[in-house]
Formats: C-alpha cells, sequence, structure tokens
C-alpha cells in the first residue's frame, strides 16, 4: 500500500513539506478503490461522505436539467481530489453525481476516518481544504472561459486547453460538458479545418 501511496504523498509535498513519518499517519486512513466506465461513485440526492483523490482515468460531475438530461459540469483527471464539496462540508444532500468518466481508480477518504486524521495532524485540514479550494475555483473558471463562446470556439478551446480529456472520454461527455448535442459535436468536426 505504501508504494501504491506515494503518488498522493509526492502530490501533497508540491503544497507543503510534509514528514514522511506525518504521510506514514495519513496512508493507513485511504482506502484504494477501482471504478469502472459509469460507475457512480456518488448519487445525486445523497450526502457526499467520500473524498476521493484521482490516480488514474478521469471523474465527471453530472447534474440532472429541467429536462430530465443529464449535463457534465466537470471533468476531473489524475493528481485531483474530488468530491461534491458543499454536500461533504455541510453534510447536506447532493445535487449532483460523481461518476467514472473512463476506466478509474482512486484513492478514497471517508469524512469519518479524515475527520480522525485531522485530530492527528490539524495542519492537515487546511491543507486538503486549501487544496480542494483551488481546485474548485480553477475548474469553474475553466468552465466558465468556454461558456461565453460559440460552439466551435468552445469545442476549439476545450481541445487547445485539455486534449488529454477530450481522447480519453466518450464523444457525448465532451458534447454535455460543452452544452451541445453530439450530433452538433460531429457536425463542428466535420466542418474544422486547420
Amino acid at each position: 500500500m505504501k508504494e501504491d501511496t506515494n503518488i498522493l504523498y509526492q502530490f501533497l509535498q508540491l503544497f507543503r513539506d510534509m514528514p514522511q513519518t506525518d504521510f506514514d499517519i495519513i496512508s493507513p486512513y485511504i482506502k484504494i478503490r477501482q471504478a469502472a466506465m459509469g460507475e457512480v461513485l456518488l448519487n445525486e440526492g445523497r450526502t457526499a461522505k467520500e473524498l476521493f483523490f484521482v490516480t488514474r482515468g478521469v471523474l465527471k460531475i453530472v447534474s440532472v436539467n429541467d429536462k430530465g438530461n443529464d449535463v457534465i459540469q466537470f471533468f476531473i483527471k489524475e493528481n485531483k481530489f474530488c468530491t461534491i464539496l458543499y454536500s461533504f462540508n455541510d453534510e447536506v444532500i447532493s445535487h449532483e453525481s460523481i461518476v467514472a468518466a473512463t476506466d478509474a481508480e482512486v484513492f478514497v477518504f471517508s469524512k469519518q476516518r479524515l475527520n480522525e486524521l485531522y485530530k492527528k495532524l490539524p495542519y492537515f485540514k487546511e491543507l486538503i481544504e486549501g487544496i480542494t479550494r483551488r481546485a474548485l475555483m480553477d475548474k469553474i473558471k475553466t468552465r466558465n472561459h468556454l461558456m461565453g463562446e460559440e460552439a466551435t470556439t468552445r469545442y476549439l478551446k476545450f481541445i487547445s486547453e485539455q486534449p488529454d480529456i477530450v481522447l480519453r472520454v466518450p464523444l457525448g461527455d465532451v458534447a454535455s460538458y460543452l452544452g451541445i448535442t453530439q450530433q452538433s459535436l460531429s457536425r463542428i468536426r466535420r466542418n474544422i479545418t486547420f
């Protein structure tokens, strides 16, 4: 397990110098979960009780619009934390789901175990909250940057800024994220010339 979790230790070191002895305390609190493409990690209407760290694959945050259609709000790839933050922090029902957009592997911290860990390493709470807040702001900024454009420009920006996501997730997911139909996306892709 120690070798498996070393990727998280290296990631956390980017934000704060952490002694190996502290990570040795953290490590037993981590569970590793494999998720098949399409597997739901959190259902809408439930309270988020887990914080995920993506080690392989892509997750997606999905909501349901007023027509009953799934809408992808965000993609979360490797070396990112993922949860529905307001639900996790405030223990309220989530209006979004977390779904594996590809086959994925995640490290899982349950909220209960994470709170136990925060008592042992108080600075760890501030570290995790700071990283997750910053990531949420980055996701919103990225999405807002795309949504102000017409469909072709949105797609071109998306493939230039997140080409790895485009290559890994189904085109239907890309269309949903961009707020267009899959047919429109296919037409855009046919008409693009470089």
